[in-house]
């Protein structure tokens, strides 16, 4: 679970700065000065640096307000044979690229040479955690209403609530959450190169942070040395093929762990009709019969975020738990804070563009999704995502767009066919608007996230990484998540809403 950031004051910008629109380009500071990072050792790990960058908040304001965006290193183990620095993002929004370097359990996620070669340098993209965190109300934030509403009433209360959050963040944020959108984030990434006197920049983004990744070649692509993007988002997409396509993914995902235990003696449902055991738990739920209260829709965001691992065993053993009247998963401890970081409606609200003006044309997607993932009962993490933006539509700075990619070393993209949260569609439809900039690695398995699931995902990518010239392996066999795995044994990432992962593994 995302820490819980305690309050403090901000002070607001005028209210024409707080509802200003802003263009997605900017003024370019290629050119503009920018201060060096003053290192220190990390508080937690003094083999680590830790320091920040004081960076413009709104980037057609040079001179105006500014922010400290966050920053964490770990040296390259071998100065002798360095390369420059690897700039990483773990993706949401709302991911912690100073957790991500600093987090003893992350500590080994890169390969030894990659580690020797490279300055690993995560940072907290602005609105997140140490870089002006943007926050909102906890008791809003915990008390949602229905995002699947029934009723012309419970359409209205959902756009009157996403206003309402949008304001709360704002009053309790300042300007900083009108500017959270991708759109500046690049514009931040590129401060970062200059202030690590790097002519060039080496990235690696999951997730979101592909998001991050393909804009920034696609402004600063000159700027780039190697880039990889594991699990890709899709940034030309509007509210309905984003729905269909992220339910269609979820079906797909729940299909294959039905397979898996079908196939093998360690799952818990091995050898029964998994599917008419997975609708009757629900059917439980909705009669109020699973401990702890538990819906179905925490049911389903339970599997949801299993297939992120995948963690089928995992999943099949709870389950068949929640069948026999015992919850083995803790419920998160209740939120005591006034305010919490959560910047996910500021930066995906500002990167995408919902336009769902009606009840009757909600209605209309939410059967479509339905049909395409029954056993889910409709889309997941895309119908959150977008549910949650409905009503938002001044907050866009940042307007879906094809990519066009043209000035930039070839790029390396990597999918897995069945990935939950990042549908393989995505990936192959980013590579096909820049075929001729980027190249993609497909995984032929299960999970979010590709990069060191076996050796054929890990020694390809590392090899680009140090010598820029991406390899001929074009599609990676699946390995069989019999036992837990090192993707599923992390701790589940958090979503549009509470109980549903998001884009940050």
């Amino acid at each position: 679970m995302r820490p819980l950031t305690r309050a403090f004051g901000v002070t607001l910008a005028s209210a024409a700065l707080l509802g200003a629109v802003v263009t997605s380009a900017g003024a370019d500071p290629d050119d503009s000065p920018v201060s060096t990072v003053d290192w220190k050792p990390c508080p937690d790990d003094a083999a680590l640096d830790c320091g920040s960058l004081k960076l413009p908040i709104d980037y057609r304001r040079p001179g105006g307000a500014t922010f400290d965006l966050a920053l964490a290193r770990r040296k390259a183990a071998d100065p002798a044979r360095r390369l420059g620095a690897l700039l990483v993002d773990p993706g949401g929004p709302g991911g912690s690229g100073v957790d991500f370097v600093t987090s003893p359990r992350h500590a080994d996620y890169f390969s030894e040479d990659v580690k020797a070669r490279f300055d690993i340098v995560g940072f907290d993209p602005r609105g997140v955690a140490r870089s002006q965190p943007v926050m909102c109300s906890a008791q809003l934030l915990t008390n949602p209403p229905t995002n699947r509403p029934a009723t012309q009433a419970e359409f209205d209360a959902l756009i009157e609530y996403n206003r309402a959050l949008r304001v709360d963040c704002r009053r309790r944020s300042g300007p900083i959450a009108d500017f959270a959108g991708n759109d500046s984030t690049i514009q931040d990434m590129d401060a970062i190169r200059r202030a690590l006197g790097e002519k060039k920049i080496n990235y690696y983004g999951i997730s979101y942070g592909t998001l991050m990744g393909q804009q920034y070649a696609e402004r600063y692509g000159d700027k780039v040395r190697a880039m990889v993007l594991d699990s890709n988002m899709d940034h030309s997409l509007g509210p309905w093929p984003i729905a269909l396509t992220e339910a269609r993914s979820a079906q797909s995902s729940f299909d294959e762990w039905v397979k898996w235990c079908g196939r093998s003696t360690s799952c818990a449902l091995h050898g029964k009709d998994v599917r008419a055991f997975w609708h009757t738990l629900l059917a439980k739920a909705d009669r109020g019969e699973l401990p702890d209260g538990l819906t179905a829709r925490d049911v389903i965001a339970s599997a949801f975020g299993a297939f992120y691992g995948p963690a089928w065993q995992e999943l099949s053993d709870y389950l068949v738990q929640l069948d026999g009247g015992v919850n083995s998963r803790p419920s998160s401890p209740a939120v005591k804070d006034e305010q919490v970081n959560d910047v996910f409606q500021a930066a995906f609200c500002a990167d995408y563009a919902m336009p769902i003006h009606s009840f009757a044309e909600y209605k209309a997607l939410e059967k479509v999704e339905d049909k395409l993932a029954p056993d889910m009962r409709g889309g997941v993490l895309g119908h959150s995502a977008i549910a949650g933006c409905f009503g938002l539509e001044e907050s866009v700075t940042n307007p879906q767009r094809r990519l066009n990619i043209k000035n930039a070393p070839r790029i390396y993209m990597l999918n897995a066919l069945y990935d939950p949260a990042t549908p393989y569609e995505w990936a192959v439809n980013a590579h096909r608007q820049s075929k001729d900039t980027t190249e993609l690695l497909t995984y032929e398995g299960w999970g979010h996230g590709v990069y060191g699931r076996s050796e054929c995902t890990t020694a390809p990518i590392d090899q680009y990484l140090v010598s820029t010239k991406v390899p001929s392996v074009r599609r990676c066999e699946a390995v069989e998540p019999s036992a837990p795995t090192a993707h599923a044994a992390r701790p589940l990432p958090v979503g549009p809403r509470p109980g549903v992962p998001g884009w940050l593994r």
